[in-house]
């Protein structure tokens, strides 16, 4: 079965860093050779909260390789090659949510495994309350969800979230 139309074709060729299990440099691959050989790479994750308490969720765009129309954190990347968590992170944001100058704080990081299809997550938060102007070819969707609301989610329909949200989400957002 062919794999649905990608909304940047180019996306494939960007080149990223293969890391080993202790999150150390081996090599450098394209991204669909990452994901076509299940090579550890990295990215990160934010999570962007309201000075209210609620988080930000996206719902990935039915394009995406992975977890097509799923509700995934705020935003979240592949780090590139040479690139830092960090820088990942701001880029993530300023490209999906076209949110910039915004403080971000490492909150968590996730060991490589099958959940997280083989990346080394970095998770990070931020609190604004700047308006959020999502990128229709990365987001089907966005809102903000009170915790609760999120919580009662995850007790009945926890596969409307992708795995690596789900992941934080029990390690971070229930147990901070």
């Amino acid at each position: 079965m062919p794999k649905p139309f990608q909304a940047n074709v180019n996306q494939n060729d960007e080149t990223i860093d293969v890391v080993d299990s202790d999150d150390v440099i081996i090599s450098k691959a394209t991204r669909a050779q990452v994901h076509s050989n299940d090579l550890m790479h990295r990215s990160s994750h934010i999570l962007v909260f309201n000075t209210a308490g609620s988080l930000f969720l996206q719902k990935r765009a039915m394009t995406k390789e992975e977890s097509p129309g799923l509700w995934d954190s705020s935003a979240a990347g592949h780090v590139g090659s040479g690139e830092n968590y960090l820088k990942c992170a701001q880029r993530e944001l300023e490209e999906e949510l076209s949110l910039v100058d915004i403080e971000i704080n490492e909150v968590m990081s996730i060991p490589a495994e099958i959940k997280t299809f083989w990346e080394h997550v970095r998770v990070y938060k931020c609190i604004t309350d700047k308006k959020i102007c999502i990128n229709k070819n990365e987001i089907l969707e966005g809102r903000y969800y009170g915790l609760f609301e999120i919580k009662a989610l995850m007790k009945n329909n926890s596969d409307m979230f992708t795995l690596t949200f789900i992941n934080i989400y029990e390690n971070y957002i229930m147990n901070p």
